[in-house]
């Protein structure tokens, strides 16, 4: 079977062919770096991170560029940073910000078992690449220059000959309905409702860099711009795959288009758009006013009451085909959570069993491939349902066959819900919790109390656990043949984040911004942080901390 793939711009679905097969490119639209990132934000992760991994199975691992960007140019991201830091300039703010906030968004999504993009460039360090390309934009008639701004006119690209495509060809609106559509107060240095800023003038103390086309005044980059920048200098002028949440066809990727192929002088930007359905929680849309926002952090640290696993999170996200809308459910997660334990405890006896030579089940499965009964579904449009329908259907073979249920294994690895360098326990209620060194210490300072459910007291894999937890210094608590408690000794290594936090907070208490203050004790909460507040020996007020028990 060859991969096919649903283009947004074309509309169907067909076969896909790299523009070339030794050098497949692809781009997705990253984070904003200002603050955790949401439950929302990791469905195109989860699912571009599965497509990188189909890829590079049937092209080879040195054969496929994901890119994946970082946005650090943004309003909200100055707004917090002037807020968390008033004492620091508001650069060095920034900087404090960004790289705190990136920091925990990749420690997030690490836990969901996603694979970093071979490249993952941040918009400060493409200035250049931005300026570049408004430069040619405005060469090319197709930008113009008004009040210190630069402003894309769409009109003049669709008035234009030759191989360009239609302004609104991606989001399926002709140029009379988005004009239709805009709001009637329109900035007055625009010559039409439609035209969108490549390049503005920065407010006192925002961060500025050079602007283009013989503008005076120092400015900063529109959003839009950004991407077109750095999937240029990093993929080139046409790529193969460009990916994203719905929510971006208009106008965020439109207008991509509309930049890129206007400054190079092509058809296509991308060969192909792909882009995922909207999620939404408990039936309705996420928001903080609802009080159905969830954080990937408050996901894997306690939500509704209990701690999910990464492979949990990432199991119940690819129950649905990634176009359709998913809704996020407590009752979704629970059965996704007891599905992979099922599975877990038919495989604990091989983990067991090739433990006693110096082996363990996913070192064993990492030599197979992948089955076709999952690359199959898989190369239909990225059909996820069907990739885990066909390890449904092997389920009842996994008590009775060692090459069947290595091969799930396998599977699991291939769609990234077991990692080759983790070591599993399988039979954990957590859904195999993982007690890798590396994330041992961050496990430990949540305070959370995992169990371990066997499917019969079996003390001898009850001591084999309690060996493997001791090596990693997590001591076993027996609470009877089913329940066995865990707890965590090693320090944590998000001390500094919490710190961080604190900081943060104190400003905000001398202030006397008493709402932001409540809102970080209550994200420290989130992470199993209490705190607790007093006077040093001079009277001074402090703020101690330790976790939730």
């Amino acid at each position: 079977m060859e991969l096919r793939l649903y283009d947004t711009l074309t509309r169907d679905k067909r076969p896909f062919t790299p523009l070339d097969p030794a050098n497949v490119r692809m781009y997705v639209c990253g984070p904003t770096v200002y603050d955790f990132a949401h439950i929302g934000n990791a469905r195109p992760v989860i699912v571009f991170d599965v497509l990188f991994r189909l890829l590079r199975h049937l092209y080879g691992e040195a054969h496929v560029k994901y890119v994946r960007n970082i946005t650090d140019v943004d309003d909200k991201i100055n707004d917090r940073a002037a807020r968390d830091y008033p004492g620091l300039p508001l650069n060095e703010a920034i900087r404090k910000v960004t790289e705190q906030t990136e920091r925990q968004f990749h420690d997030d999504v690490d836990a969901l078992g996603c694979l970093r993009p071979t490249v993952e460039p941040r918009a400060t360090e493409h200035i250049g690449e931005m300026r570049s390309i408004i430069e040619k934009l405005v060469a090319g008639g197709f930008a113009y220059v008004e009040q210190d701004h630069v402003l894309f006119s769409p009109s003049a690209m669709n008035a234009a000959n030759g191989v360009l495509p239609r302004y609104g060809s991606l989001a399926n609106r002709s140029l009379d309905e988005m004009i239709a559509g805009a709001r009637v107060d329109v900035a007055p240095y625009k010559r039409d409702a439609t035209d969108f800023v490549l390049w503005k003038p920065s407010k006192p103390g925002e961060p500025s860099w050079p602007s283009p086309a013989g503008i005076a005044t120092p400015g900063r980059p529109g959003w839009h711009i950004e991407c077109s920048a750095m999937s240029w200098k990093h993929l080139g002028e046409t790529f193969d795959i460009h990916g994203g949440g719905i929510d971006l066809v208009f106008p965020h990727h439109e207008n991509e288009v509309a930049q890129s192929c206007c400054a190079f002088h092509t058809s296509r930007m991308a060969q192909t758009w792909m882009h995922n359905g909207f999620l939404q929680v408990e039936g309705e849309k996420m928001s903080k006013s609802l009080g159905n926002f969830v954080t990937i952090r408050e996901l894997l640290r306690g939500w509704r009451g209990q701690a999910w696993s990464g492979d949990v999170v990432r199991w119940a996200m690819l129950q649905t085909h990634y176009r359709q809308p998913i809704d996020w459910t407590f009752d979704n997660l629970l059965a996704a959570r007891n599905e992979l334990a099922e599975i877990y405890i038919f495989l604990r006896s091989i983990d067991y069993e090739l433990s006693n030579s110096g082996r363990d089940v996913v070192q064993e499965a990492g030599n197979l491939s992948p089955s076709a009964d999952v690359v199959g579904p898989l190369l239909d449009d990225l059909n996820l349902p069907g990739a885990i329908a066909s390890i449904r259907s092997r389920r009842s073979m996994l008590g009775k066959s060692r090459d069947a249920a290595m091969q799930v294994v396998r599977d699991l690895m291939f769609l990234g819900v077991v990692r080759s360098e983790t070591r599993y326990v399988f039979g954990m209620s957590s859904v195999g919790q993982r007690w890798p060194a590396q994330l041992t210490t961050k496990i430990a300072g949540l305070g959370f109390d995992y169990r371990i459910a066997c499917a019969n007291k079996d003390e001898e894999f009850v001591k084999q656990i309690e060996e493997r937890a001791a090596r990693l210094g997590v001591t076993i608590e027996s609470r009877g043949p089913l329940d066995l408690g865990l707890n965590f000794v090693s320090d944590w290594s998000d001390q500094q984040s919490i710190q961080d936090l604190i900081e943060a907070r104190t400003a905000a208490r001398a202030n006397k911004d008493w709402k932001e203050s409540d809102r970080i004790r209550d994200e420290l909460a989130a992470m199993g942080v209490v705190l607790k507040d007093g006077k040093d020996a001079d009277g001074k007020p402090v703020t101690t901390w330790e976790l939730a028990r």
